[in-house]
């Protein structure tokens, strides 16, 4: 968990397997002394035995998150979010070490566009796609750890995040970088499908909060009150850049797009720093414009992905 460095005497270890979405010039700048990368999987038993035994606590982001492709192929989301969840929790188990367990709002389906009410720790999971349904199996595997064998672990629950330093294939950065590079913004459907922002930041001071504070066997939700529609995205992108309203081009709908994440999350009593989510879209496409160098490399082969799945 890399922004856990930024607090005080905290040492950070990573374990990062450096698929597709790994970049290595995301970590530039971090002091050696209290950050460190373990180039490997977590479904590998004995490297996580090791890490995990010299831990005081384990933060479990790793996942395989992106929607389109668990459509294409979905057996590396059983593995890394199941096997490798369940690796993780036999380790925290064997040395009793604090485990935090990262999910989605995904896990819950979806609410009706015009629904007033909103996910709480309370409603019933009903996941729609392999990646939810996979995040949906690991938070139930974490439970059941927790019931039967004492493993002192949390859960939360987030919403969409957005910010600096996120793969060109997810929702944001590909309309910011699409309209870097002069492509038109891609939408799929309608546009009318509504997710709850949260900027990446905020996400990490959350996760310390529950770390930190939060009750062993307990989930918290985890949102910053960013309802926004997919179309409201992108017509806010192409008013930051200075494009027409309506320079985007609509595309067939993913399979079993969720319409609506709506997250209540004050049973945390945690409150986002970003709470401005227009002020916090423009930081962020200014961040992928002075940036480049970092996100380009990646954009020709996730396009190529989107335009042979006719997205």
């Amino acid at each position: 968990m890399i922004p856990l460095i930024c607090l005080p005497d905290a040492r950070t270890t990573v374990l990062e397997k450096m698929t597709y979405a790994g970049n290595t010039a995301s970590l530039e700048g971090l002091d050696p002394q209290r950050f460190w990368l373990v180039e490997g999987d977590i479904c590998d038993a004995g490297l996580v035995d090791r890490l995990v035994g010299e831990a005081d606590a384990v933060v479990h982001y790793a996942a395989e998150s992106h929607n389109d492709n668990s459509l294409r192929d979905p057996r590396p989301f059983l593995d890394t979010n199941i096997v490798g969840t369940y690796t993780l929790l036999e380790a925290a188990r064997k040395h009793d070490v604090r485990y935090h367990h990262i999910s989605t709002d995904e896990v819950y389906g979806d609410l009706a566009l015009d629904a007033p009410e909103r996910f709480t720790e309370h409603t019933a999971y009903n996941p729609s796609s392999p990646y939810s349904s996979t995040k949906a199996g690991s938070d139930l595997l974490v439970r059941a750890w927790v019931r039967s064998f004492g493993v002192r672990a949390t859960l939360s629950n987030c919403s969409n995040n957005y910010g600096p330093y996120q793969h060109v294939e997810k929702f944001i950065p590909r309309q910011i970088t699409n309209l870097i590079d002069g492509v038109r913004p891609r939408l799929y459907g309608s546009g009318e499908n509504v997710r709850d922002w949260i900027h990446a930041n905020d996400h990490s001071s959350a996760v310390w909060t529950v770390l930190t504070t939060g009750r062993i066997g307990e989930t918290y939700l985890i949102g910053a009150d960013g309802e926004r529609n997919n179309l409201q995205v992108v017509q806010a992108l192409l008013g930051i850049m200075g494009r027409d309203a309506d320079d985007f081009d609509h595309v067939t709908d993913r399979a079993g797009h969720d319409l609506r994440y709506a997250i209540d999350y004050t049973k945390l009593g945690w409150t986002p720093a970003h709470a401005d989510f227009d002020s916090g879209l423009a930081d962020t496409v200014g961040w992928y414009r002075d940036n480049e160098s970092w996100w380009h490399p990646q954009k020709a082969a996730t396009e190529a992905t989107y335009r042979a799945a006719g997205h």
